[in-house]
Protein backbone atom coordinates (compact mmCIF):
# COMPACT_ATOMS: atom_id res chain seq x y z
CA UNK A 1 0.00 0.00 0.00
CA UNK A 2 2.91 2.36 0.61
CA UNK A 3 4.38 1.55 -2.41
CA UNK A 4 1.05 2.07 -4.96
CA UNK A 5 -0.08 5.31 -2.96
CA UNK A 6 3.24 6.88 -4.49
CA UNK A 7 2.50 5.41 -8.17
CA UNK A 8 0.50 7.82 -10.87
CA UNK A 9 -2.60 6.96 -12.00
CA UNK A 10 -2.71 4.44 -15.10
CA UNK A 11 1.01 3.89 -14.08
CA UNK A 12 1.05 0.09 -15.52
CA UNK A 13 -0.14 -1.04 -18.30
CA UNK A 14 -1.14 -3.95 -16.59
CA UNK A 15 -0.95 -5.20 -13.01
CA UNK A 16 -1.45 -9.23 -12.71
CA UNK A 17 -2.21 -10.31 -9.01
CA UNK A 18 -2.35 -13.33 -7.11
CA UNK A 19 -3.84 -11.84 -3.51
CA UNK A 20 -4.82 -13.79 -0.92
CA UNK A 21 -8.12 -15.46 -1.22
CA UNK A 22 -8.75 -15.92 2.62
CA UNK A 23 -8.97 -19.85 2.68
CA UNK A 24 -6.11 -20.45 4.95
CA UNK A 25 -3.69 -21.83 2.29
CA UNK A 26 -0.78 -19.98 3.70
CA UNK A 27 0.97 -23.24 4.57
CA UNK A 28 0.58 -25.66 7.81
CA UNK A 29 -2.55 -26.96 6.51
CA UNK A 30 -2.66 -30.51 7.33
CA UNK A 31 -5.13 -32.57 4.53
CA UNK A 32 -7.01 -35.72 4.60
CA UNK A 33 -6.64 -37.39 1.52
CA UNK A 34 -9.22 -39.44 0.22
CA UNK A 35 -7.52 -40.21 -3.22
CA UNK A 36 -6.02 -43.50 -1.62
CA UNK A 37 -6.69 -47.18 -2.44
CA UNK A 38 -9.46 -48.36 -0.77
CA UNK A 39 -10.30 -45.17 0.04
CA UNK A 40 -8.10 -45.21 2.79
CA UNK A 41 -7.87 -41.96 5.12
CA UNK A 42 -4.66 -40.37 5.55
CA UNK A 43 -3.36 -36.89 7.09
CA UNK A 44 -0.49 -36.00 5.12
CA UNK A 45 1.90 -33.06 6.87
CA UNK A 46 2.13 -29.83 6.27
CA UNK A 47 5.24 -29.18 3.78
CA UNK A 48 5.46 -25.23 4.35
CA UNK A 49 5.42 -22.99 7.58
CA UNK A 50 2.45 -21.54 8.70
CA UNK A 51 2.53 -17.75 7.99
CA UNK A 52 -1.06 -16.72 8.52
CA UNK A 53 -1.00 -14.44 5.50
CA UNK A 54 -4.17 -16.20 3.87
CA UNK A 55 -6.80 -15.34 6.79
CA UNK A 56 -8.52 -12.23 4.84
CA UNK A 57 -8.94 -10.81 1.48
CA UNK A 58 -7.12 -7.48 0.87
CA UNK A 59 -9.16 -4.30 1.82
CA UNK A 60 -11.33 -2.14 -0.32
CA UNK A 61 -8.40 0.76 -0.11
CA UNK A 62 -6.47 -1.77 -1.62
CA UNK A 63 -8.36 -3.07 -4.77
CA UNK A 64 -8.94 0.76 -5.11
CA UNK A 65 -5.35 1.74 -5.47
CA UNK A 66 -4.84 -1.50 -7.75
CA UNK A 67 -7.26 -0.36 -9.86
CA UNK A 68 -5.80 3.00 -10.05
CA UNK A 69 -2.69 2.20 -11.07
CA UNK A 70 -3.15 0.25 -13.84
CA UNK A 71 -4.83 0.23 -17.23
CA UNK A 72 -5.87 -3.30 -17.30
CA UNK A 73 -5.88 -6.11 -14.61
CA UNK A 74 -5.74 -9.65 -14.78
CA UNK A 75 -6.54 -11.57 -10.89
CA UNK A 76 -6.04 -15.07 -9.77
CA UNK A 77 -8.70 -16.93 -7.82
CA UNK A 78 -11.43 -13.98 -8.99
CA UNK A 79 -14.17 -15.82 -7.75
CA UNK A 80 -13.64 -14.39 -4.22
CA UNK A 81 -13.41 -10.78 -4.89
CA UNK A 82 -16.59 -10.06 -7.29
CA UNK A 83 -17.65 -7.31 -4.95
CA UNK A 84 -14.35 -5.70 -6.17
CA UNK A 85 -14.58 -6.39 -9.68
CA UNK A 86 -16.33 -4.80 -12.19
CA UNK A 87 -18.19 -7.24 -14.74
CA UNK A 88 -16.11 -8.53 -18.01
CA UNK A 89 -16.28 -11.16 -20.41
CA UNK A 90 -12.51 -12.07 -20.66
CA UNK A 91 -12.03 -14.72 -17.85
CA UNK A 92 -9.69 -17.64 -17.81
CA UNK A 93 -10.38 -21.03 -16.51
CA UNK A 94 -7.03 -22.62 -15.45
CA UNK A 95 -7.75 -25.88 -15.41
CA UNK A 96 -5.11 -27.71 -13.29
CA UNK A 97 -5.91 -31.34 -14.57
CA UNK A 98 -6.76 -32.33 -11.01
CA UNK A 99 -9.25 -35.65 -10.82
CA UNK A 100 -10.58 -37.24 -7.20
CA UNK A 101 -8.33 -35.00 -5.27
CA UNK A 102 -9.14 -32.73 -2.13
CA UNK A 103 -8.41 -29.83 -4.38
CA UNK A 104 -10.47 -27.70 -6.92
CA UNK A 105 -10.44 -28.88 -10.37
CA UNK A 106 -9.36 -25.13 -11.57
CA UNK A 107 -9.16 -21.72 -10.14
CA UNK A 108 -10.93 -18.53 -12.31
CA UNK A 109 -8.82 -15.87 -13.32
CA UNK A 110 -10.46 -12.57 -13.98
CA UNK A 111 -9.35 -9.97 -17.00
CA UNK A 112 -10.31 -6.68 -17.53
CA UNK A 113 -9.36 -7.07 -21.40
CA UNK A 114 -12.42 -7.39 -23.24
CA UNK A 115 -12.36 -10.68 -25.43
CA UNK A 116 -13.79 -14.30 -25.20
CA UNK A 117 -12.97 -16.42 -22.20
CA UNK A 118 -10.39 -18.98 -22.25
CA UNK A 119 -9.13 -21.84 -20.90
CA UNK A 120 -5.62 -22.78 -19.65
CA UNK A 121 -4.80 -25.88 -19.43
CA UNK A 122 -1.86 -27.23 -17.08
CA UNK A 123 -1.41 -29.49 -14.16
CA UNK A 124 -0.25 -27.10 -11.03
CA UNK A 125 2.38 -29.58 -10.44
CA UNK A 126 3.84 -30.10 -13.92
CA UNK A 127 7.06 -28.40 -13.58
CA UNK A 128 7.80 -29.72 -9.78
CA UNK A 129 7.39 -33.06 -11.56
CA UNK A 130 10.24 -31.76 -14.12
CA UNK A 131 12.53 -30.62 -11.08
CA UNK A 132 11.36 -27.16 -10.38
CA UNK A 133 11.59 -26.30 -6.60
CA UNK A 134 8.60 -25.33 -5.31
CA UNK A 135 9.17 -22.93 -2.66
CA UNK A 136 5.93 -21.55 -2.00
CA UNK A 137 2.44 -22.90 -1.15
CA UNK A 138 0.20 -20.91 -3.74
CA UNK A 139 2.86 -21.62 -6.53
CA UNK A 140 1.57 -20.32 -10.45
CA UNK A 141 3.60 -22.56 -13.26
CA UNK A 142 5.67 -19.84 -15.25
CA UNK A 143 4.01 -21.45 -18.01
CA UNK A 144 0.99 -20.19 -17.07
CA UNK A 145 2.49 -16.38 -16.89
CA UNK A 146 3.84 -16.48 -20.12
CA UNK A 147 0.45 -17.88 -21.91
CA UNK A 148 -0.89 -14.35 -20.13
CA UNK A 149 1.98 -12.15 -21.23
CA UNK A 150 2.08 -13.63 -24.54
CA UNK A 151 -2.20 -13.28 -24.72
CA UNK A 152 -2.73 -10.66 -22.95
CA UNK A 153 0.09 -7.93 -22.62
CA UNK A 154 1.30 -6.29 -25.55
CA UNK A 155 5.46 -5.28 -26.54
CA UNK A 156 6.47 -2.73 -24.07
CA UNK A 157 3.69 -2.83 -21.78
CA UNK A 158 5.17 -2.13 -17.90
CA UNK A 159 3.71 -5.19 -15.42
CA UNK A 160 3.12 -5.00 -12.06
CA UNK A 161 2.42 -8.04 -9.74
CA UNK A 162 1.33 -6.32 -6.22
CA UNK A 163 2.09 -10.02 -4.27
CA UNK A 164 4.88 -11.74 -5.81
CA UNK A 165 5.36 -14.88 -3.47
CA UNK A 166 7.23 -17.26 -5.76
CA UNK A 167 7.67 -15.31 -8.12
CA UNK A 168 7.01 -17.38 -10.94
CA UNK A 169 6.40 -13.84 -12.84
CA UNK A 170 9.46 -12.32 -12.33
CA UNK A 171 11.05 -14.90 -14.63
CA UNK A 172 8.05 -14.81 -17.43
CA UNK A 173 9.08 -11.21 -17.74
CA UNK A 174 12.73 -11.45 -18.26
CA UNK A 175 12.08 -14.88 -20.66
CA UNK A 176 9.05 -12.78 -22.44
CA UNK A 177 10.64 -8.98 -22.27
CA UNK A 178 8.56 -7.09 -20.18
CA UNK A 179 9.48 -4.42 -17.30
CA UNK A 180 8.47 -5.62 -13.85
CA UNK A 181 8.01 -4.33 -10.61
CA UNK A 182 7.47 -7.37 -7.96
CA UNK A 183 6.47 -6.58 -3.93
CA UNK A 184 6.56 -9.18 -1.96
CA UNK A 185 6.30 -8.87 2.07
CA UNK A 186 7.29 -11.75 3.27
CA UNK A 187 11.19 -11.77 3.84
CA UNK A 188 11.91 -15.46 3.45
CA UNK A 189 9.51 -15.57 0.61
CA UNK A 190 11.30 -12.72 -1.09
CA UNK A 191 14.87 -14.58 -0.29
CA UNK A 192 13.87 -17.82 -1.81
CA UNK A 193 12.36 -15.84 -4.60
CA UNK A 194 15.00 -13.60 -5.32
CA UNK A 195 17.47 -17.28 -5.40
CA UNK A 196 15.16 -18.84 -7.76
CA UNK A 197 14.79 -15.90 -9.91
CA UNK A 198 18.81 -15.53 -10.44
CA UNK A 199 19.37 -19.66 -10.36
CA UNK A 200 17.23 -19.28 -13.37
CA UNK A 201 18.81 -16.07 -15.16
CA UNK A 202 22.36 -17.57 -14.94
CA UNK A 203 21.40 -21.42 -16.54
CA UNK A 204 19.45 -19.58 -19.35
CA UNK A 205 21.07 -16.68 -20.78
CA UNK A 206 19.26 -14.49 -23.71
CA UNK A 207 20.48 -16.10 -26.58
CA UNK A 208 17.96 -14.45 -29.00
CA UNK A 209 16.01 -11.13 -28.95
CA UNK A 210 12.80 -10.87 -27.10
CA UNK A 211 11.01 -10.81 -30.44
CA UNK A 212 12.70 -13.83 -31.79
CA UNK A 213 11.31 -15.47 -28.67
CA UNK A 214 7.80 -14.85 -29.00
CA UNK A 215 8.04 -17.23 -31.69
CA UNK A 216 6.27 -20.38 -30.56
CA UNK A 217 9.18 -22.66 -31.69
CA UNK A 218 11.68 -20.64 -29.66
CA UNK A 219 9.46 -20.08 -26.82
CA UNK A 220 8.69 -23.82 -26.30
CA UNK A 221 12.34 -24.47 -26.42
CA UNK A 222 13.08 -21.94 -23.44
CA UNK A 223 10.98 -23.25 -21.76
CA UNK A 224 11.94 -26.91 -21.68
CA UNK A 225 14.84 -25.78 -20.20
CA UNK A 226 12.62 -24.89 -16.64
Amino acid sequence: MEYLAGCEENQFNLCIADPPYGIGEHGGKIRTNKNRPCYELRKETPKYENKYWDNETPSSEYWNEFFRVSKNQIVFGANYFTEYLTPSMGWIFWDKKFENTVFSDGEFIYTSIHRGAKKFVKSSKAETKGGVERIHPTQKPIALYRWLLQNYAKPGDTILDTHGGSMSIAIACYIEGFDLVCIEKDKDYYDAAKKRFATYVANNPQMFSHEELRTESKQVDMFEKV
